[in-house]
């Protein structure tokens, strides 16, 4: 997109430090002119060389030194400063405009063999890489598969050892606990024959105690025995000497009378002899008294010697029972004894069964830390196979960046050559051509011959260049650009892009797609709308016109868009977005030229091209001019031949009229887009056309015929173009001859039977691509005018 502001001259590279020749030296580097790193400029763009030419000058000068962004596009910028009528100091700015150009050009081309180079080298490196990397990868998927299966085969043989361990160790615990019982059983055995031994000494104890007690209270008894006769012969004793007592008494008695008798005399002898009874009654008191003691002592030990005996028949009572059960528990002991021996026999068994599973287990044990060690250099090896499959990885990400990064790179020096490239051809006034190669499809009939398009591959031809095979004879072209047959719609409108944006920067822009019947024109302009990956440069170049304004606003830019359509059929224009349909008989009324209305062509002083009385449609959105599309499509004159189901059969012009107001800087611009699909040439032995047909083709090989007179004419600069020799032609007058940003498709078909016209398009393509037309000039105002603009 041009610059808007046209009062602020653009900078020049002049303004800073010049050495000899004029040439800026500020932000360059010199290069070594000699020795193995110089690079080789392209031979020619666009089968021109740039060699010395006494008009523009050596450019030999401009091999040394680089030119930055900055100064590329302020020579870009940069244009003639001389008067109106300076005709000669124009002449010799543009002169050194053109040297200096050629001279970026040159550099550019240098820089950009260097970054193709480049690229080629790291695609070699990368391919290499990702050869290396997919023999890496073959091999580690080989190894890890041998990994993997040995892994799983030891995997198996380690659940089969795990699982031969598993029941080994149930039966170890089988065994151990069988064994853990008998020895509980054992040792509680033995706590019971050690329990029963104890109570056997307690009781062989008790019964030595007991027989002990038996003889001291035997002892005892016999004592007692002896104590009760001595006590027996001592009560008798007594009783003897009561007897002797009660005798005396008796004889006191008596000898009381006596004494009574003799009381007189006998008182003081009685006196005493009271005294000596109150003594003897006292006496005999304590004898009772000792009586009744040695009675209850007798009783006494009547009744221990009774305990005694009672003791002693208990003792005798449980030392029979003690007896009893020592013969029951030596019958249990010999039982536990002959349990413990067969218990110690299996204790035996089990210990010698569990040292062979010992041994096993250590056999597993040793198996399985062999298999863990093959695992463990597996897994090593998996890890080591991996580590190097990451560093390939990782190289392969920065070759991919770096890749990337040249890509970009050779991008941006794309778009930057292709800006200077069109610079060049707009200041050579040249036609661009765009070839464009459709797919073979299924009803072509040479389908499995030898193909006869061929895309040659070098650095200089590469996307620019087609080759055509005939007979065995090689035709080589070169365009501005080339699609092969793999070019999507979207890849074909971005290298047209920026020419569409021009319209709204005031140009006139006109692109036309030209070809053979059947040869994709029509895919190429309109393509198939309802879909939008197939959508043509029409749709597309609308909607980017729309958003291209719509983001203008923001800057103050207010744009004022017009539509009309137009097909020539047989020489005559129709309105192909008339509100009154002709009719079958106004149809045939317009084919001889009989009808009432007429459309007439006419230019103005200023390039511009009006028809009268054609329908102008204002615009805002991008619906309506679907619309009005859609309604074109239906009224837009289709037949069948044998060359295409759906032939268009005349000439479709879509033009776009675009006014602009910035309202800030008081600054119109004035653009005209036109969009134009060519009927396709072809010929009556291949068509098989009749009738009306045959008179549809005749009119269109005459409009094409003359439009190949006008470029004919235009291509050798003769003085007089018969432009008016066709409606077609005349309607493109501005386009051919004038200040517009021409652009032509053409479009040709891969089928070996139509190389013939294949051929003849490419040849006319090349003589129109030789064609100077004019510099295109931006129409702009900085006068307010009338926001609506008149078409007569």
């Amino acid at each position: 997109m041009a610059s808007r502001n046209q009062n602020r001259p653009p900078r020049s590279p002049n303004t800073k430090k010049e050495g000899r020749n004029g040439i800026p030296f500020d932000k360059r580097r010199k290069v070594e002119a000699q020795g193995t790193g110089r690079r080789q400029a392209f031979s020619s763009v666009n089968k021109q060389d740039i060699t010395t030419n006494s008009d523009v000058g050596s450019t030999e000068d401009f091999g040394k030194v680089e030119f930055t962004k900055d100064e590329v596009l302020a020579l870009l910028s940069e244009r003639a400063k001389a008067g109106k009528f300076d005709t000669k100091a124009k002449i010799e700015q543009l002169t050194d405009i053109i040297k200096r150009l050629k001279g970026c050009v040159k550099w550019y081309q240098q820089a950009d063999e260097t970054h193709v180079q480049d690229k080629e080298n790291l695609k070699v490196s990368l391919e290499s890489a990702e050869q290396k990397y997919n023999h890496k990868e073959l091999e580690a998927k080989t190894k890890e598969e041998e990994l993997q299966a040995t892994i799983s085969i030891l995997e198996e043989h380690v659940e089969s050892l795990h699982d031969k361990l598993a029941k080994e160790e149930s039966s170890k615990q089988d065994a151990i606990e069988c064994h853990r019982r008998e020895k509980e059983s054992r040792v509680a055995a033995e706590k019971v024959q050690a329990s029963l031994r104890e109570e056997l000494d307690k009781v062989k104890e008790e019964k030595m105690t007991a027989q002990q007690k038996v003889t001291s209270l035997e002892d005892m008894y016999k004592r007692l025995q002896e104590y009760n006769t001595s006590l027996q012969q001592y009560n008798s004793k007594l009783q003897t000497d009561l007897e002797t007592v009660r005798a005396a008494l008796t004889r006191a008695d008596k000898e009381k009378s006596s004494i009574l008798e003799n009381l007189s005399t006998l008182r003081g002898h009685s006196k005493s002899l009271q005294d000596q009874l109150a003594s003897s009654r006292v006496l005999q008191d304590d004898a009772i008294k000792q009586k009744d003691s040695l009675l209850s002592e007798v009783t006494n030990l009547r009744n221990e010697l009774q305990q005694v005996r009672d003791d002693r028949d208990r003792q005798v009572e449980q030392s029979r029972k003690l007896t009893e059960e020592i013969g029951k528990y030596q019958e249990n002991v010999g039982k536990s004894s002959q349990e413990l021996d067969i218990l110690i026999m299996k204790s035996g068994s089990l210990e010698e069964t569990c040292s062979l599973q010992k041994e096993r287990i250590r056999m597993l044990e040793q198996q399985l830390a062999i298999a863990n060690e093959k695992q463990k250099m597996a897994d090593a090896s998996v890890s080591l196979t991996r580590t190097e499959f990451e560093e390939q990885k990782h190289l392969l990400c920065e070759l991919q960046d770096r890749l990337a990064d040249r890509e970009h790179q050779l991008c941006e020096g794309e778009l930057l050559r292709k800006k200077l490239h069109n610079t060049i051809l707009e200041l050579k006034g040249n036609i661009r051509v765009f070839c464009r190669v459709r797919p073979l499809l299924p009803d072509d009939g040479g389908r499995h011959e030898a193909t006869v398009i061929a895309y040659p591959t070098s650095t200089e031809a590469r996307g620019r260049s087609v080759d055509l095979v005939q007979s065995g004879n090689k035709h080589p072209f070169t365009f501005d650009k080339v699609f092969n047959h793999e070019a999507s719609q979207e890849e074909v409108f971005f290298e047209i892009s920026q020419l569409v944006q021009s319209a709204l920067d005031g140009y006139k822009v006109c692109i036309f797609a030209y070809g053979q019947t059947g040869s994709g024109k029509t895919y190429t302009m309109m393509g198939r709308p309802e879909t939008p990956e197939q959508k043509g440069l029409i749709p597309r170049s609308l909607e980017q016109i729309f958003q291209a304004s719509q983001s203008l606003g923001a800057q103050g830019w207010k744009y004022k868009m017009q539509v009309s359509m137009l097909e020539i059929y047989n020489e005559t224009i129709r309105d192909l977005l008339s509100s009154n349909r002709p009719t079958s008989l106004e149809l045939v009324r317009a084919d001889t030229g009989t009808s009432g209305k007429q459309y007439t062509i006419t230019h103005d002083v200023n390039g511009h091209t009006h028809v009268s009385d054609l329908t102008i449609f204002d615009v805002c959105s991008i619906g309506k001019i679907s619309s009005l599309l859609q309604q074109a499509g239906q009224s837009r004159s289709v037949g069948k031949t044998q060359m295409n189901e759906q032939s268009s059969r005349s000439h479709f012009v879509f033009t776009m009229r675009i006014s602009g107001v910035n309202e800030s800087t008081e600054q119109q611009v004035q653009g005209v887009l036109n969009l134009i699909d060519l009927a396709g040439s072809e010929r009556l032995s291949k068509s098989g056309a009749t009738g009306d047909r045959l008179k549809e083709t005749q009119a269109i090989n005459k409009s094409l015929s003359a439009l190949s007179d006008v470029i004919f004419a235009l291509a050798k600069k003769e003085d007089h173009v018969p432009f008016r020799n066709s409606k077609l032609t005349y309607l493109l007058q501005p386009c051919l001859g004038g200040d517009s940003k021409t652009l032509m498709f053409v479009n040709i078909s891969p089928d070996p039977s139509s190389a013939g016209e294949s051929l003849c398009s490419l040849r006319f393509a090349a003589r129109v691509n030789a064609c100077e037309i004019g510099i295109p000039r931006r129409q702009t105002s900085q006068k307010l005018l009338d926001s609506r603009l008149s078409y007569g």
